[in-house]
């Protein structure tokens, strides 16, 4: 308080935040929507590590924020080769001798989270967040109560992404009525996933910008870039590559305490189940505050299995969706809780776990339709089928998963039985013809 923070090497504080990005995408349905920006930035050299953009920030998307960071950006189809991290003023090849998997990527470097400033935020403030910094190691640093100043680095930053890239796209809107134009929705074209491809590459560039707050003691009348200032930081302070793996992903996701019983795993009025679960059904599990409950992981965007940590033998059981079979389209909490809601308007609450998965099924079904001609005078059924048309486009947005996730279970799970194949016989028992005469000798 009262002074300035002075980062030394990289990594040693960054800040992360959200904030809504000024500009309309359109999903796949032909919905327009706003989208959300979330980055992540680091005070020593002023880059941008990380950046993703959501139709609304979860605490997931936070915790994966800090994974993204320790990963290289690969080069994508269609980037300038201008745009390599082997043509900038990184050191490439020292640092690709120590790690391996910088070989193909783009000039965007590569930091470890030591300490993370963000704001009291939901998303920030959750146990799925703090878990995350727990598990990578980060210290978790919250701001003051209603204090941006305490976070400016990111604040500004997320705030030239809105000048000096956003407002240059159709279907910007701009901060205020003022700054908006006749009818953004009509000209917004871009749907998310290109939108993030796009803001990959504007980062690229980003970084081989002068900035104004880089100054060298020896040069002070030359602003460096965050680029040029990482090459001059990571001689002195080095680099340690940091590989996640497939499992350790899983400790970055939501966690919840529940029991195995003989039918599987209840999470979100939802039954998960597992052939691995087994030996370990109506077991305790000797970890946690009751001793008996089994930690559970999942991913709010994606419904379709869990992870179940073996408290006993180690790693993960991945548990599937007893109704993955009979509703495979992809989809999340969102989806699962809106249909959830229109039953229960419906009279048909408690509903059960096989209505909720059709109702959201039909519902994402109806959205691959495409939209509606509006009435000419709204009504709640309209109003109910935009609102449809929202949860279906976001559902379909976040449907493809953003980690690398652990291989396919090895088969189904036990609740759901596999239908035997239709060439396959099966054996033919013959019956004797009943003999009353032999029937009566076994009697008596």
């Amino acid at each position: 308080m009262f002074g300035q923070l002075t980062a030394a090497r990289p990594g040693e504080v960054m800040e992360i935040d959200s904030t809504p990005l000024d500009v309309l995408v359109v999903h796949d349905d032909g919905t327009v929507d706003t989208v959300e920006l979330t980055g992540i930035v680091d005070i020593a050299t002023r880059t941008l590590a990380a950046a993703v953009l959501r139709p609304s920030t979860k605490a997931v998307d936070a915790a994966l924020l800090l994974a993204r960071a320790m990963t290289p950006e690969p080069m994508r189809p269609g980037w300038a080769d201008a745009l390599r991290m082997s043509r900038s003023v990184l050191p490439h090849a020292s640092l690709k001798a120590l790690d391996k998997r910088l070989a193909g990527a783009a000039a965007v470097p590569v930091i470890t989270p030591e300490t993370i400033v963000c704001d009291r935020g939901k998303a920030y403030i959750s146990d799925t967040f703090r878990s995350a910094c727990q598990s990578l190691g980060v210290s978790f640093q919250p701001a003051h109560p209603d204090t941006p100043t305490d976070k400016p680095h990111v604040e500004r930053t997320l705030q030239s992404v809105a000048s000096l890239f956003v407002q240059h796209l159709p279907g910007h809107k701009g901060r205020s009525t003022e700054h908006r134009g006749t009818d953004p929705a009509a000209q917004a074209v871009w749907t998310i996933h290109q939108l993030q491809e796009l803001l990959q590459e504007w980062i690229v560039h980003w970084q081989n910008r002068p900035h104004d707050g880089l100054r060298d003691p020896l040069m002070p009348g030359k602003a460096l870039t965050p680029n040029e200032k990482y090459a001059a930081l990571v001689a002195a302070a080095g680099h340690v590559p940091v590989a996640l793996s497939p499992q350790e992903y899983i400790e970055l996701l939501p966690r919840c305490r529940r029991r195995i019983n003989s039918y599987g795993i209840r999470v979100g009025h939802r039954t998960y189940d597992s052939a691995e679960l087994n030996p370990l059904r109506r077991q305790p599990s000797g970890a946690g505050p009751d001793g008996r409950s089994w930690e559970v992981h999942y991913d709010p965007y994606d419904i379709s299995r869990v992870w179940v940590r073996n408290h006993r033998d180690g790693g993960w059981i991945t548990a599937i969706w007893r109704h993955l079979r009979t509703a495979p389209t992809p989809m999340g909490e969102l989806a699962w809780d809106h249909a959830r809601r229109i039953l229960a308007q419906r009279g048909t609450n408690p509903a059960t776990e096989e209505e909720i998965a059709q109702a959201a099924t039909a519902l994402l079904d109806r959205a691959a339709d495409g939209p509606e001609d509006k009435p000419a005078k709204p009504s709640r059924t309209s109003r109910r089928t935009g609102r449809d048309r929202k949860v279906a486009a976001r559902t379909r947005a976040t449907a493809e998963p953003s980690w690398p996730r652990p291989g396919e279970p090895a088969g189904e799970p036990a609740a759901e039985p596999v239908e035997p194949d239709e060439d396959e016989l099966a054996d033919v028992i013959p019956l004797e013809i009943f003999d009353a005469r032999k029937e009566a000798e076994r009697w008596w």
